[in-house]
């Protein structure tokens, strides 16, 4: 069995949000992964939730992913059912354009973990409300859940059937961590897999956002996690997510079709 190739829309940004979705269905994806605040931008311009919902019908796309709930994990006193009404809000927007998944991103500063871990199972509870299930991320270059490690801890201290966590190879990489992080990993408590490559040049634990290179292009042994996820068992659904200028900067045609024929050697 396959992977499901997709795209996070990250990859090709500056394109306006149903070309992005034209787009990826012309490379050759099947599913597009949608970022809240693009659909919250589109119709702040005017347009309609239900212009996207028919633009990913027509073009035959799954959203397997959308993005992202934050500030939950930090927010304190009357903040923070402030917070959980947004990531409800987020959750119900993920439900009507049919992801099964909302990334609950963590706190940009230090928090305590076991907080994280407490709010986390909050979100799970709301999601089992609205039909949509959190699925715990990890950023390197934050000061809290910055390892796929770390992240595996959540998910466990939650102790719950539909708690989940998101890969994301450039994470994992730029942490100082390996391969042998996922290998404790449960393939159902993966809830999607981000695959991405780092800039040549610099070291890991420098890079941010703006330093993934398209696949191939860098140093991180994608082949190895690819083989582990099949060893796994993983079959599931995975994202080129890219943040990089110079590829926003060129024909999104040109950088998808690369980046689909890139994923397919790997993963096909």
């Amino acid at each position: 069995m396959s992977f499901t190739l997709c795209l996070n829309t990250s990859t090709i940004k500056p394109q306006p949000m149903l070309e992005k979705i034209r787009l990826a269905a012309e490379a050759g994806f099947a599913g597009v992964e949608l970022w809240i605040n693009d659909v919250y931008e589109y119709v702040g311009r005017g347009g309609e939730v239900r212009d996207i919902e028919k633009a990913i019908a027509d073009h035959g796309l799954i959203v397997p992913c959308a993005i992202a709930a934050r500030s939950w994990g930090e927010a304190v006193g009357p903040e923070y059912p402030l917070a959980l009404d947004d990531v409800k809000r987020r959750m119900e927007m993920a439900a009507r354009l049919g992801s099964p998944y909302l990334v609950a991103t963590p706190p940009r500063e230090p928090c305590d973990l076991a907080q994280v871990a407490q709010r986390y199972r909050d979100l799970l509870e709301i999601g089992r409300q609205v039909g949509v299930k959190p699925t715990m991320e990890y950023i390197s270059f934050f000061r809290s859940v910055t390892r796929l490690s770390q992240a595996w801890e959540i998910v466990q201290e939650a102790n719950a059937s539909d708690a989940t966590l998101v890969l994301d190879a450039f994470h994992t990489w730029n942490a100082g961590e390996t391969v042998d992080a996922l290998r404790p990993i449960p393939v159902d408590k993966i809830g999607h897999y981000h695959i991405d490559d780092a800039a040549p040049d610099k070291p890991a634990g420098t890079q941010t956002d703006p330093d993934r290179v398209m696949l191939g292009d860098g140093p991180i042994d994608l082949a190895a996690e690819v083989r582990l996820l099949r060893e796994k068992g993983y079959h599931g659904t995975v994202s080129l997510e890219l943040f990089n200028k110079d590829l926003w900067a060129k024909d999104p045609r040109e950088v998808l079709k690369l980046g689909i024929e890139r994923m397919r050697e790997l993963l096909d």
